[in-house]
């Protein structure tokens, strides 16, 4: 059975893995594993294609990595699978070392995405513990205001934007402000809008 050879392929180089036989049962088992993981996809399924499956899961927010198998491959599928995401498009026979050096791939493109998904988690962590007003200050000082032209916008004093700029640096832990600036924009793409509208 070709999903018993894979795992055990895979399990040559150390790596375990869970077998499925249809959509169906991949949809009701865990698929938010705490380790790095990827899925290796035939594009021929019962019901939903392989690359049906694949956009089904981008709706529904799951980013795991996805490696392609298929012995009936054309130029067409293969490029809507790569634009959609897809880490390899392997044609059947393929090489072992294909599968694996593919595999490798996508796991190591799934740590990157957990990695900046802490980072990110870390930033929010940060932001929520400043105030309503150190927010305001901050998405200006990102948008390039002096201490004066924010102290105008928020009817405040200039002395008092400063005393919010020094109270947002040490909350945020942050020494320049050019990385306040780069904080606040990595923090701008992943919040709701109204909070960085400002920008």
């Amino acid at each position: 059975m070709v999903r018993q050879a894979l795992q055990d392929l895979l399990k040559s180089i150390d790596l375990s893995s869970q077998a499925f036989g249809s959509v169906s049962d991949f949809l009701q088992r865990n698929r938010s594993p705490d380790n790095p993981s990827c899925i290796v996809l035939d594009v021929r399924l019962p019901g939903l294609s392989g690359l049906e499956f694949q956009e089904h899961l981008a709706r529904s927010g799951v980013k795991t990595p996805i490696v392609f198998l298929t012995a009936h491959a054309d130029i067409q599928m293969t490029v809507r699978a790569m634009k959609s995401g897809a880490v390899d498009f392997l044609t059947k026979p393929f090489r072992d070392q294909d599968l694996l050096d593919a595999v490798s791939a996508a796991l190591e493109r799934d740590r990157a995405r957990r990695r900046q998904q802490q980072a990110i988690n870390d930033l929010r962590r940060r932001f929520s513990c400043l105030t309503e007003r150190e927010l305001d200050v901050t998405w200006l000082v990102a948008a390039g205001r002096m201490n004066k032209q924010i102290a105008a916008e928020l009817g405040i004093s200039e002395s008092t934007v400063k005393l919010h700029r020094g109270s947002v640096m040490r909350k945020l832990n942050v020494r320049t402000v050019p990385d306040l600036v780069r904080m606040a924009d990595i923090m701008a793409q992943s919040i709701e809008p109204r909070q960085s509208q400002q920008l």
